[in-house]
């Protein structure tokens, strides 16, 4: 622009710097430089970027296609892209970080940058994974790095495709990640599921791990443990006994902890309660069989069933002599008939006294009820009270 020349007005300045900045030939490229371009055409070999310019950027339209073959973008997309190099005017480019001659390049830009790189875990080697990126380049991916699951085995990332960040872009060696993208995704599925998830509700999930004092489950994409003591109504020793990895559960959110991202499930919950019908059941003064769970110094607990427990005072226990231990008479695993004396239903309690002690008790009891109702009436007595109890001990040592 000369002196004679017309100043331009601010719609034509706009315009002059929109044309040079879209068609104005772009300076030398290096290899690996990238460049956020659009997808002007797609043809059957090629997709062709609007780089400005004379020269067109060309791009290998098998890198736009996924797994099936289908391609990944439209025209008009915008893409990001690499530059490999030039021949006869034409500018070719790659969206596969780590191919041909600029793979240091663009490692190093995906390294600074943090740029998502793809690559397929193709052998596990001392202390990590050997990956092939997209391109073709090799890098090395640490175990500690690989964010592996707790029910996921090393042999299961074989031959898969993952996305991963640089760490380190060396001159021997690329240092590969996915420990970050996968907290990421894990902060997304906790945002979403923060925004529907109650304590109450019940949920479907997979379990992930056994442990010894639990098990996680995947409940959508974050996991919740599951202690061994709301696995079931009964005592449970192992989560093993009764889950496995991969098994599908329904559970109840106990509690939802999100500033120290725990959450604490049941499965217990969705099980029928078996104290609720403990009084009809197992009703005072009636007889059954149960098995010997647990023994403590005050007494002996007794299983009526899977998350019933009833206990014997060690003070029922021993008959006549005095015992200083419930292990004394009785044994873990042991069947033994006993009768209800009280249920407590607001305490989940049942107070339980060998059957035998208590049809002794129930025999005294009677034959002292009938020579009271005999003296009583006047009746002819049949002796004493204690030879009465003389000849019902007499009995029972027959009967033993």
């Amino acid at each position: 622009m000369n002196a004679n020349t017309p100043p331009l007005d601010e719609n034509e300045e706009n315009f002059e710097t929109l044309f040079e900045n879209t068609y104005k030939q772009p300076s030398r490229m290096e290899p690996g430089q990238k460049i956020e371009a659009d997808i002007v055409k797609i043809t059957q070999e090629w997709a062709f970027l609007q780089v400005g310019g004379k020269g067109e950027g060309y791009l290998d339209r098998k890198e736009l296609l996924d797994a099936d073959g289908n391609l990944t973008v439209k025209e008009g997309d915008r893409v990001r892209a690499y530059f490999l190099y030039s021949q006869d005017g034409e500018m070719h480019f790659t969206v596969k970080i780590g191919s041909g001659p600029a793979a240091r390049a663009q490692l190093e830009d995906a390294c600074r940058n943090r740029l998502p790189v793809e690559g397929t875990v193709t052998r596990e080697t001392n202390g990590g994974f050997e990956i092939t990126l997209s391109g073709g380049a090799r890098a090395f991916c640490p175990f500690s790095q690989m964010g592996l699951r707790r029910e996921e085995t090393k042999t299961d990332y074989l031959g898969v495709t993952l996305v991963f960040h640089v760490l380190e872009c060396g001159e021997r060696k690329v240092i590969l990640s996915r420990r970050e993208i996968l907290e990421t995704e894990r902060k997304g599925r906790a945002l979403e599921l923060k925004k529907t998830l109650t304590e109450g509700a019940r949920v479907k999930g997979a379990v992930t791990s056994i442990q010894k004092f639990g098990a996680f489950v995947d409940i959508g994409g974050i996991e919740g443990l599951l202690p061994v003591s709301e696995m079931a109504w009964n005592r449970t020793e192992k989560a093993g006994d009764l889950l496995s990895v991969g098994q599908q559960v329904e559970v109840i959110i106990k509690r939802l902890d999100w500033e120290n991202e725990k959450i604490s499930l049941s499965l217990k919950d969705t099980l029928p309660n078996p104290w609720d019908t403990a009084a009809q059941t197992w009703p005072a003064g009636s007889y059954h069989t149960g098995t010997v769970s647990r023994l403590a110094p005050f007494g002996a607990f007794v299983t009526l069933t899977p998350g019933v427990d009833g206990l014997i005072h060690i003070s029922r226990l021993g008959g006549e002599r005095r015992i200083q231990h419930p292990d004394e008479v009785l044994k873990v695993g042991q069947p033994i008939e006993v009768r209800v004396e009280a249920v407590n239903r607001e305490n989940n309690r049942i107070s339980l006294v060998p059957a035998d002690v208590s049809r002794e008790e129930e025999e005294t009891a009677a034959t002292m009820k009938q020579y009271q109702r005999q003296d009583t009436a006047g009746e002819a007595p049949l002796g004493s009270l204690g030879e009465m109890l003389k000849l019902q001990l007499a009995r029972k040592a027959l009967r033993k």
